[in-house]
């Protein structure tokens, strides 16, 4: 039976979340449509499949719009579309159906419930992203991880990660890895370094020591955002969500172009950091994404806050059912 809307809910008529909703919708689909167009083709996109596969998600998934927690999305009872809605909503994992003052009905993120399945996760992101926020940007790497991943992988026999030429060759490669300091502090692009290039990264993070190592330079930490915003699910807002997806997929651009891959195929120009020009250009936009990502990671606090403060003390009347 439908629990009364407590106290501190903020609450949305249909008329604005629908709006919300549908706009949501529109946005998801210009931001996937290089990937839809791929899959219609029946293709593989080296540059945009890394956004579904490593961070396993679903068009389908990006397109569905969450108000965060502490919103009630309402209905009146005469729209039956929106009422329909509703219960929809409702049946969904970590939600609960409300009734409001008017006789009407709502649904609304069952905090309780998520962070009784979630609260590791939302207090792990929480205090990972808020300590890599605090921290200067490191803008010195170069992109040189990408370069890292497929070092002596012709001399010994083993096959590169993607299905594309090296811009420079194999040796050509090889030869900008070993002229280069190679300082990665990120450990999930660290774990992927041939084990040639391991001994080569001045930095040795491990997974223990990515909350002191996380640093906001790193594209990989600022790609990140995206996968901590998947892992909040309902709880984080739409809009916050495809902000994190649009930097993951504007960075994952940068970091293929400043590889040694040739992505000329997708009429991308290279970001050559094997010369001054190519670094300095590739620190542009490093910083550009850096104010970005914190902006977001930002964002991702309050969300984990709204969680943590919905949970402790908002939920009234309906935190026994």
């Amino acid at each position: 039976m439908p629990l009364p809307v407590a106290p501190g809910l903020r609450a949305l008529d249909a008329r604005a979340w629908t709006e919300h909703a549908r706009d949501h919708a529109d946005r998801a689909d210009a931001l996937t449509a290089v990937r839809r167009a791929a899959q219609a083709r029946g293709e593989k996109h080296a540059i945009e499949d890394f956004l579904y596969t490593y961070y396993p998600t679903r068009v389908a998934q990006l397109r569905r719009w969450h108000p965060g927690a502490g919103v009630v999305l309402t209905a009146d009872p005469s729209d039956l579309a929106a009422t329909e809605e509703i219960a929809e909503r409702a049946r969904s994992r970590w939600h609960r159906q409300v009734e409001t003052a008017d006789g009407g009905t709502g649904v609304t993120l069952d905090v309780e419930a998520f962070l009784a399945d979630r609260g590791d996760a939302v207090r792990f992101v929480g205090a990972l992203v808020s300590a890599t926020a605090g921290r200067p940007a490191q803008l010195g790497c170069f992109g040189l991880h990408e370069w890292a991943m497929v070092y002596q992988d012709a001399r010994r026999g083993r096959d590169q990660r993607h299905a594309l030429p090296l811009r420079l060759g194999h040796e050509g490669t090889d030869t900008v890895v070993e002229s280069h300091r190679i300082g990665c502090s990120h450990f999930d692009a660290f774990r992927f370094f041939t084990p040639e290039a391991r001994e080569l990264n001045r930095l040795q993070p491990t997974r223990a020591t990515q909350p002191a190592m996380e640093q906001p330079g790193c594209l990989h930490a600022t790609m990140d955002l995206y996968k901590w915003a998947l892992k909040l699910g309902p709880a984080v807002p739409g809009d916050l969500l495809l902000d994190c997806f649009e930097l993951a997929r504007d960075v994952r651009y940068l970091d293929m172009r400043a590889s040694p891959y040739d992505v000329s195929s997708y009429d991308e120009p290279a970001v050559r950091i094997e010369t001054p020009e190519g670094k300095a250009e590739y620190v542009r936009h490093q910083r550009s994404f850096a104010e970005r990502g914190q902006a977001l990671r930002a964002r991702l606090v309050a969300a984990c806050d709204a969680v943590t403060s919905t949970g402790a003390g908002h939920l009234g009347g309906g935190a026994d059912a």
